[in-house]
């Protein structure tokens, strides 16, 4: 068994995840409703469909859903792939076995499902408005506490690329870093000495402490809520030295004008802090009883 459902994507973090969500659906005595109506021994096929355009993502995440709650007698057969640009009515996966696990499991796969493939749509969007510029689209730490992992993957499944993880796998120096420290240069310095080995991003609003960090040796500066009049004095002064990352007022309306300044990434929380779900259904297409 792989320690991964896809790339970069842990299965025992899945698992946490889909276990606390089916005990939040589930409840004391499970899915009522279906083990009253629905016999024991009636079979189906299911197709999960896109009731509009999108970029799927969580197929594997829907997929472990319908294989925990059918314990074996359920069976996922995959039509389109994670990443993928789908349209309404298209299949992104076929489930055949008994009707209770399908529908048992149906609303728990549908959230996972949808929500990750929202965040890869919004976040293609992105990617599509600055395409040809050289930008890279990047995410935050604005997530969901606890589908941290499952969000930054559906980014990737969009296109963008991910920012740290936590806050232990890179250093981010911020305004009220610099406030307690004393200054720009100063909050630099003491996260580099204290962790000299760690990848290290320092957050500036004005082009005076673009040129201080720089010349600090700051390697990845982020502009924050800069014009881009500013940002491409700062690309000029960074050129060869250090990455840039935008920051702050970007809309999809004016990512292509920040991304032509010659910053490297756009740095867009709402990637996952405001997409919307992308709705897709479940529909039975067969049925049977022994």
């Amino acid at each position: 068994m792989t320690d991964e459902l896809a790339p970069g994507l842990p299965r025992h973090l899945v698992a946490e995840v889909v276990a606390r969500a089916l005990e939040e659906d589930l409840g004391a005595a499970g899915d009522v409703t279906t083990s009253a109506t629905i016999a024991a021994t009636a079979l189906a096929a299911a197709d999960l469909v896109p009731r509009q355009e999108g970029v799927v993502a969580g197929l594997p995440v829907a997929a472990y859903v319908f294989e925990t709650v059918g314990q074996g007698r359920l069976r996922v057969e995959f039509g389109a792939a994670d990443g993928a640009r789908v349209s309404a009515g298209e299949v992104l996966a076929t489930v055949r076995g008994p009707v209770r696990d399908l529908l048992t499991a149906e609303r728990t796969a549908l959230n996972l499902l949808g929500h990750l493939s929202g965040i890869a749509t919004l976040t293609r969007r992105w990617v599509d408005a600055v395409d040809g510029t050289g930008a890279q689209i990047r995410d935050t730490r604005k997530t969901l506490p606890g589908l941290r992992a499952l969000e930054k993957y559906a980014v990737r499944c969009g296109g963008g690329v991910n920012h740290r993880m936590s806050l232990s796998d890179a250093a981010l120096v911020k305004d009220n870093h610099v406030a307690a420290a004393g200054g720009v240069v100063a909050a630099f310095d003491l996260v580099r000495a204290a962790y000299p080995d760690l990848p290290l991003e320092i957050e500036v609003d004005t082009v005076a402490q673009a040129r201080e960090v720089i010349e600090a040796g700051a390697q990845l500066v982020l502009l924050d809520n800069m014009s881009p009049a500013d940002m491409r004095t700062v690309v000029a002064l960074a050129r060869g030295r250090a990455r840039l990352e935008a920051s702050g007022g970007l809309q999809l309306d004016n990512a292509r004008a920040v991304a032509e300044t010659g910053v490297d990434y756009l740095s867009v929380g709402a990637l996952t802090h405001s997409a919307p779900q992308l709705d897709i259904g479940l529909d039975i297409t067969a049925i049977e009883t022994d």
